[in-house]
């Protein structure tokens, strides 16, 4: 497939929290980041983009809407919006783009205890993502920033701890941001489960569902039974939404643990990279996705996620990939 040949050509190395460089033909808009409370709103180009919130009285943070360069909303709204018009009101506990892992050290950090209706288990399981300090927040003239550290708040009480970094960027044709998620044990060994139930994720607005959207990946496969439990450095979630055509895709950083990541991606309209999730998506029980993280250390995982217009090729998402792999 065109797409895999050019994609075989990338040069796998990527400076850490670099965004994305404009093209030749466009140019970097400002980003301006601005806290109110437990949120911290982002507009590139004097443009709305995005909400970033991180209230403690909800389980996870997470970003929502995310926006097209022409301000169409590509994420779903519920339940992170009580007016949800025309939108499923299922899985309540995905939000419009977050970080979360079913599984570490037993404890789900995917579901909320708020929705035992969508969870197998018992409240007592659950964990969460806790705000403790917003450590940077700044915008710029081609990029922002914003980094945020929590805890892991298990039932027991604190396992580990977070921070999500994100750097927002766009032009007058898309919108990216590149984001880095760094779990520390601080509180003794951590393991990272072997669930489908994870860990990077976006769940793209209705319209954009396969179908009556499309869903492909970097090799040019297309649809969930192609797709899902899967490896590829990327996929791309694109269709007509509010009367434009548009896609949203995630990149795989190319140093991430077991890259190219495994996807739990979902015609439905889920879109997750989820390295961890071996055994479920194989079905090969002899082999198992857990992690540990001993004592002390750290596990970094990187992603892009990159707002477009038009269908894969038209957007040049290969290409974009491209550059994203090859930054140093």
């Amino acid at each position: 497939m065109i797409i895999a040949r050019a994609l075989a050509l990338a040069c796998l190395t990527f400076a850490v929290g670099t965004v994305r460089q404009p093209g030749p033909s466009s140019t970097a808009l400002p980003v301006e980041l601005t806290r109110n409370g437990y949120q911290v709103d982002v507009q590139v180009g004097r443009r709305p983009f995005t909400t970033y919130s991180f209230d403690p009285a909800v389980a996870k943070p997470f970003v929502s809407p995310l926006r097209s360069a022409n301000g169409t909303v590509v994420t779903r709204g519920f339940p992170m919006t009580a007016d949800a018009t025309g939108e499923d009101r299922d899985e309540p506990h995905q939000r419009a783009m977050y970080f979360a892992h079913g599984d570490i050290n037993g404890f789900d950090f995917w579901g909320e205890a708020a929705f035992p209706r969508w969870s197998d288990h018992a409240a007592s399981t659950f964990g969460r993502t806790v705000f403790r300090t917003l450590d940077e927040i700044h915008g710029g003239a081609e990029s922002g920033k914003l980094q945020a550290t929590f805890d892991l708040v298990a039932p027991t009480g604190a396992i580990a701890e977070e921070t999500q970094t994100y750097r927002f960027g766009g032009d007058e044709q898309s919108r990216t941001i590149d984001c880095e998620f760094a779990i520390r044990a601080t509180r003794g060994p951590l393991v990272m489960g072997d669930t489908k139930e994870g860990t990077f994720a976006i769940r793209v607005v209705k319209a954009l569902d396969s179908p009556p959207g499309h869903m492909v990946n970097a090799s040019g496969a297309s649809g969930e039974k192609a797709i899902w439990g899967k490896r590829s450095t990327w996929v791309d979630y694109y269709g007509r939404a509010a009367g434009e055509d548009v896609g949203v895709a995630i990149f795989d950083h190319p140093q991430n643990l077991r890259a190219p990541t495994y996807w739990h991606a979902r015609a439905y309209g889920l879109l997750a990279a989820n390295p961890f999730g071996i055994k479920p998506f194989t079905g090969d029980r002899r082999q198992s996705g857990s992690y540990e993280i001993p004592a002390g250390g750290s596990l970094v995982l990187r992603y892009r996620v990159f707002i477009h217009h038009g269908n894969p090729s038209q957007a040049g998402v290969a290409e974009e990939y491209r550059r994203f792999a090859a930054q140093n």
